[in-house]
């Protein structure tokens, strides 16, 4: 028997989101990539809020609660002091407000590197709390064990290689990976391990392109490439980064709009009719009944 949905489209501050419809599912997005090809590349944006789930949910096939919002909603210097709670009240809400995409959240660091009991309990506890699908941890051939303990006890993990934020304070900075040798020979080896241990898609961040292409074709689970290559087989960015939110951004991230631009000249506006006294008028006031 099949269903159809009628999808109420009216949305409002509290339920932002139409009645469910049918998710994508983990397995599906490792299905795309078939005899090492996929036919349609998989999108991924990054959603911490509801609001923003909704928005990006219809064009996504995946929506990644990233430690990223350490920085972008924290104001913080880096994704090391995000925590666990911080991750699974953003992933709730955009769970929330998405009814399509798979929801993936970020482990954030501390919370899995220990072993890999910690990482299941941690990992447990963000899914539970949040009904996010899947979790993804960064690391490669050194987290390889940890992917296929929490793979083989339902918890489907993303696997992130090349420049991993995380480890911003051993790598020195945030600069492009797999220059040397030794280090694209790594890379290639990390993503090799990752998908070996079951993870279901592989992000491959700031690395140099002919490492990323060589990284994509050594798998058979997707790449989701960020500064990487247009041959991964999906892309990820911030997407405050691709929105314009911020005036300095990473060189691989393509701006889309100047949202920041129409949030100050619409904000301006509005302090403008507040200080002349035209705002609010007769249409947004209550008027005694007649």
């Amino acid at each position: 028997m099949s269903t159809t949905f009628q999808l109420d489209t009216a949305t409002s501050r509290s339920h932002p989101t139409p009645q469910p419809m049918r998710r994508l599912t983990v397995p599906a997005i490792r299905q795309r990539k078939k005899g090492g090809v996929i036919e349609q590349p998989i999108v991924m944006l990054t959603a911490y809020t509801a609001r923003q789930a909704q928005l990006l949910d219809t064009h996504c096939d995946i929506l990644l609660v990233g430690d990223s919002l350490g920085q972008v909603i924290y104001g913080l210097d880096s994704t090391v002091p995000v925590t666990l709670e911080m991750m699974a009240n953003h992933a709730a809400a955009v769970v929330r407000g998405s009814y399509h995409s798979v929801v993936v959240v970020d482990m954030p660091f501390g919370s899995y590197e220990a072993s890999k009991e910690k990482a299941f309990e941690s990992a447990a506890y963000l899914l539970k709390a949040s009904g996010a699908a899947a979790v993804k941890l960064e690391g490669g051939a050194a987290m390889a064990e940890t992917v296929a303990f929490l793979n083989q006890r339902g918890i489907p993990v993303m696997g992130h290689v090349g420049l991993t934020p995380q480890a911003v304070n051993v790598l020195g900075g945030y600069g492009a990976r797999g220059r040397s040798d030794a280090e694209a020979e790594k890379i290639v080896n990390d993503a090799k391990a990752l998908n070996e241990a079951g993870a279901f898609a592989i992000v491959i961040e700031g690395v140099v392109e002919p490492i990323a292409i060589e990284a994509t074709k050594a798998v058979s689970c997707p790449t989701i490439g960020i500064g990487a290559s247009a041959q991964c087989d999906g892309q990820v960015l911030v997407t405050e980064d691709m929105l314009g939110m911020f005036d300095r951004v990473p060189r691989f991230v393509k701006r889309y709009e100047d949202i920041a631009g129409i949030i100050e000249k619409t904000v301006a506006q509005y302090a403008e009719e507040v200080r002349n006294r035209s705002f609010p008028t007769e249409d947004q006031t209550y008027q005694p009944k007649a």
